[in-house]
């Protein structure tokens, strides 16, 4: 797995003229490399892929970063890139320029010097758009823990809990069940508060007759899920009923409509578009979803920006939603996968609307 990614990659660098890059993101070092290390640098060159890391991981690193030299590096790593460089006979080096920060390019230009330094952007990014069969097979699994969890919570929710009595089970339950824990910090919004797109956990108490709208994820495996399912407790109003409605009609449309060659922008429209007929364009003020892999959020957007044409092993989540201030909000998010024809849905939970006594 490791060498058919070091290949994809060489062929993007000679797309664009690189000699040898540094990963120095570290969810990229660990999708090139499979190393779990907490530190560590990623040199890849047209003939040698090497991970550079200290003297904690001189075990570990060659049991997991299969296919690479893995060299402990001098106090100062980029001491180690720079004779490296010199020995390969290297005088260009790209460098991930959405990851280093101002300070960190400095001080290795200062050591780096002689070097021309080449910023490349959303190299390693673009090769972990498309998921394959193993990965998918994890987030499989990771999603289906979230189904699990959210199935569990029907059994816990009730008027009197605190939002963050209820974050907190979902954070256990999960972690019982083989997650590392959630994919993110934990959004539980009641009441009014459901209106808040990211309103997460507080000490707010669940009351009755009102949304509450639960958006997690299971961090499995280096893998992540993110599912969002609105129920109500008590008894809902009419008003509850139609705007429940209408985001199920909004997200069910998108569902049947997403396929390979779309853009984000297009899908984003499908959902949006529906939202804005029944005259609530102004309460879904965010995007329709975003990429999922191992961050929660990564490239494609599904969004009035979205470019990226999608593609067969795309994995995104598609998660319309309306929010109204002082009334509540409801959102319904799934993950799924772009297919050959279409999409398949990896998480399976309700999306009845659920009246919860």
């Amino acid at each position: 797995m490791q060498q058919e990614r070091i290949a994809r990659l060489r062929r993007l660098m000679q797309e664009q003229g690189l000699e040898a890059v540094l990963i120095t993101s570290a969810v990229n070092r660990l999708y090139m490399t499979g190393f779990t290390g907490s530190s560590g640098y990623v040199l890849i060159t047209n003939d040698r892929a090497i991970l550079l890391t200290d003297f904690r991981y001189a075990t570990q690193a060659p049991q997991q970063a299969v296919g690479y030299e893995v060299i402990e590096h001098a106090p100062s790593a980029m001491e180690s890139v720079r004779d490296l460089l010199k020995q390969i006979g290297l005088s260009r080096l790209g460098f991930e320029q959405n990851d280093l920060s101002y300070g960190a390019y400095r001080a290795a230009a200062e050591v780096l010097a002689g070097i021309e330094l080449m910023p490349t952007d959303q190299l390693v990014e673009t090769l972990r758009l498309i998921k394959d069969e193993n990965e998918l097979a994890v987030m499989q699994e990771a999603a289906d823990l979230a189904d699990r969890t959210f199935l569990h919570l029907l059994d816990v929710l009730k008027p009197g809990l605190t939002e963050e009595e209820v974050a907190l089970e979902i954070e256990i339950f999960v972690r019982k069940n083989g997650a590392a824990g959630t994919s993110f910090e934990t959004i539980v919004a009641s009441g009014e508060r459901s209106a808040l797109p990211h309103g997460k956990a507080s000490d707010r108490v669940l009351g009755t007759n009102e949304f509450v709208k639960l958006d997690f994820g299971a961090h499995y495996k280096r893998y992540c899920s993110d599912i969002t399912r609105t129920v109500v407790l008590g008894k809902p109003s009419d008003k509850h009923r139609e705007i429940y409605n209408i985001v199920l009609e909004a997200q069910v449309t998108a569902l049947e409509t997403i396929k390979p060659g779309m853009t984000g922008r297009e899908a984003d429209a499908v959902a949006r578009d529906i939202i804005k007929r029944y005259g609530y364009g102004d309460h879904f003020g965010h995007g329709l979803g975003h990429g999922l892999g191992l961050e929660v959020h990564e490239a494609p957007r599904l969004s009035l920006q979205g470019d990226v044409v999608l593609q067969p092993g795309m994995v995104v989540t598609v998660e319309p939603g309306i929010y109204l201030p002082g009334f509540g909000g409801v959102r319904i998010e799934d993950d799924i996968v772009i297919t050959e024809t279409g999409n398949r849905r990896l998480t399976q939970s309700t999306k009845d609307l659920i009246v919860l006594p």
